[in-house]
């Protein structure tokens, strides 16, 4: 068996485990998941960054180019996928009435 052949099979199996992981999260423990999770795809981006330094042929850089737009877009609606959570759990001010004179 090739090594290609190895490395793909544990990347099906991966997204597999992954998504019985996702789906058995309650609701309530979504935001702080949110918020670790946000905090590997920061290492993410740093590994493909890394990972466009040391390509050496072309079809190397574009994959890492790609992982690296894709690690930022996720990393940053993490963020503002867990501000806009966060923020349904805090205290709005009540509105000022305004006394017509």
């Amino acid at each position: 068996m090739s090594e290609q052949v190895v490395w793909l099979t544990i990347f099906v199996l991966s997204i597999f485990v992954g998504v019985e992981v996702i789906s058995k999260v309650s609701s309530t423990l979504h935001t702080p998941l949110m918020s670790g999770a946000n905090a590997i795809h920061g290492i993410i981006l740093l590994g493909a960054i890394l990972v466009c330094g040391y390509a050496q042929t072309t079809a190397q850089l574009v994959i890492g180019l790609v992982a690296v737009v894709l690690a930022s877009v996720n990393m940053v609606g993490g963020f503002v996928v867990t501000d806009r959570m966060l923020q349904m759990f805090t205290r709005r001010k009540p509105a000022r009435s305004k006394v017509s004179r």
